[in-house]
């Protein structure tokens, strides 16, 4: 039963990846997972997860900027694309390591019900747990392909089918509501409020309540690490929980301009309408990403404006840490920030 809950817990962590990360190539950021906290700056990573027995077990690798390989990948637009695609892959490879050490937990738990406890099987175990760490963060094999193909479906059908299935029933319903204009409108308030019940729904779950304690946890050390403060955790719990560059923000600037780009649609079939939708997604990520950083970087702009719903709807995304949850942020980072000092990296606080 615990295995099909937490593989529950895992698949509806996927769903709220966008929302739970936050992708920027030149500054601190991170992600929540479960029991745990991923930190990334320019070219490291760390991963923190807090076992039910009180344990931190921490993972930390080098990363390489895409941009650095490549330059074309820094243009603006494209860079979005990029940097996003990127920040998703590492947020799954992070999800499962911390799926992974819940399942060691478990299975630890069942290896001691079922053998003695002598001095050659915790030896045996050790190697076992040093074993499956290593593997933790691969993402390979039949079932992280699963994972992805039902997250992209569930995308696909949520937020790009039924929103603009409604708005062509209500349309044949009454022919005021076709114009390109009302059209579009109707789909992306539809669009809204499937999103915003998802967020709160789920949010009522009580394990996935403490992934946005998490959530929490990664935006105040974020803000204290910004702002030139030890990370410790009594400063780490003085600053808020929302940050201007958290995933929230991005998901709710992409569902608003999305309205906008599709009114620019000629298209008035229900199939070149569903296809236009799918085929822009990249095109309005990468317009959200740059309206995104510029915000962070004008916070009295009209652009920072549009980013304000994002930040109102991390009062259900986010929520007050504890100090251990605060601690597993702390960790992440100083992991992270030692690999990048290791590797010569340079960190720009913008």
């Amino acid at each position: 039963m615990r295995y099909i809950r937490n593989y529950f817990r895992f698949l509806a962590a996927i769903q709220l990846l966008p929302a739970l990360e936050s992708g920027e190539e030149t500054l601190v950021g991170g992600q929540a997972v479960l029991e745990g906290v991923m930190m990334r700056s320019p070219h490291a990573w760390a991963i923190s997860c807090r076992k039910p027995s009180g344990e931190v077990v921490t993972m930390s690798e080098p990363l390489e900027r895409p941009s650095e390989k490549h330059k074309w990948m820094a243009w603006p637009i494209i860079r979005g694309v990029v940097t996003l695609g990127y920040a998703m892959k590492l947020g799954y490879r992070a999800l499962r390591f911390s799926a992974n050490v819940a399942i060691e937990d478990i299975l630890q738990e069942d290896g001691q019900e079922n053998s003695s406890p002598n001095a050659s099987s915790k030896v045996q175990a050790q190697a076992d747990s040093s074993k499956s760490r290593e593997k933790a963060a691969a993402v390979s094999g039949w079932l992280a392909t699963v994972n992805i193909v039902i997250s992209l479906a569930f995308f696909i059908f949520m937020y790009k089918y039924l929103p603009l299935l409604a708005a062509t029933e209500l349309k044949k319903i009454d022919p005021a509501f076709g114009g390109r204009i009302v059209f579009n409108l109707i789909d992306g308030a539809v669009r809204l409020i499937l999103f915003l019940l998802f967020i709160w729904g789920i949010s009522l779950w009580k394990d996935i309540r403490r992934v946005y304690e998490y959530h929490g946890a990664e935006h105040k050390t974020v803000f204290a690490f910004e702002n030139g403060d030890p990370l410790e955790t009594a400063v780490v719990q003085k600053y808020s929980t929302f940050h201007p560059r958290c995933g929230t923000s991005f998901l709710m600037t992409v569902m608003l301009i999305s309205i906008g780009f599709y009114m620019l649609i000629p298209y008035t079939s229900f199939g070149a309408r569903f296809a236009s939708r799918i085929v822009l997604l990249p095109v309005i990520a990468g317009v959200s990403y740059e309206i995104i950083r510029f915000a962070a970087k004008h916070r009295g702009s009209l652009f920072a404006l549009m980013t304000a719903p994002g930040l109102w709807l991390q009062r259900i995304t986010t929520q007050p840490p504890s100090d251990q949850q605060a601690e597993c942020a702390i960790v992440a980072l100083d992991h992270a920030m030692s690999l990048e000092k290791e590797r010569g990296g340079e960190l720009v606080i913008a």
